[in-house]
C-alpha cells in the first residue's frame, strides 16, 4: 500500500516564527507515518525536512534545478527536475495535503497550482504570508470549496489525523 505524502510549502526566506512552525509540522508528519516532500531548499522546506527526519520520516526534496546540489542535509530522495518554478507543480502533484506556511511569490504559485488540481490546502494563518491572507479563502469560483484556515498548530494536527483516518 502506497504511503500517503505531505507538501509541507513555504519560502526559504523565514522568520523564526516560521522555522518553528515548520519544524513542528514536519516532525507531526513523519510521526503520523507520511512521506515529507518538500521544494528541497533552505528556509520553512529546510525546518519542515528536519523536523521531519529527526522524528525518523523520509524526506523528499523535489528541486528546480538539474542537479542534486542545492538539496537540504535532511533529504533522503532529491529529485533535480531541470523546470525551475515549474517545479512547484509537480510539488503539490505529489501530494495527498498540502501544508502552507507563511511563504511569499513562490509559495503563491503552487497554492494556485494545488488549487487548480484540486488539492487539499491546509493555510498556516498564524505563520503569515500568502498563507495568512488566503486561509478560509476560495482562490476563484473553479472550487465551492476554500483554502483551510489552520489558526494555531493544533488545527495543522486535526487534519493530519483526518488524512491519516483515510489511510
Amino acid at each position: 500500500m502506497r504511503r500517503r505524502q505531505v507538501v509541507v510549502i513555504g519560502s526559504s526566506s523565514t522568520s523564526s516564527e516560521e522555522q518553528d512552525a515548520s519544524y513542528k509540522i514536519g516532525r507531526a508528519v513523519a510521526q503520523h507515518g507520511f512521506v515529507l516532500i518538500t521544494g528541497g531548499r533552505g528556509g520553512v522546506m529546510e525546518q519542515a525536512s528536519r523536523g521531519a527526519k529527526e522524528a525518523g520520516g523520509m524526506v523528499v526534496g523535489i528541486l528546480p534545478g538539474e542537479s542534486f546540489d542545492g538539496a537540504n542535509k535532511f533529504c533522503d530522495v532529491v529529485i533535480p527536475t531541470g523546470i525551475g518554478y515549474a517545479r512547484n507543480s509537480v510539488n503539490v502533484l505529489a501530494a495527498d495535503l498540502i501544508i502552507s506556511v507563511g511563504g511569499s511569490s513562490g509559495t503563491l504559485s503552487e497554492i494556485a497550482y494545488a488549487w487548480n488540481y484540486n488539492k487539499k490546502i491546509v493555510a498556516c494563518a498564524y505563520t503569515g504570508g500568502w498563507s495568512g491572507k488566503l486561509a478560509g479563502k476560495p482562490l476563484d469560483k473553479r472550487r465551492t470549496d476554500t483554502v483551510i484556515a489552520a489558526l494555531c498548530y493544533e488545527d495543522v494536527l486535526y487534519h493530519l489525523k483526518r488524512l491519516q483516518a483515510l489511510s
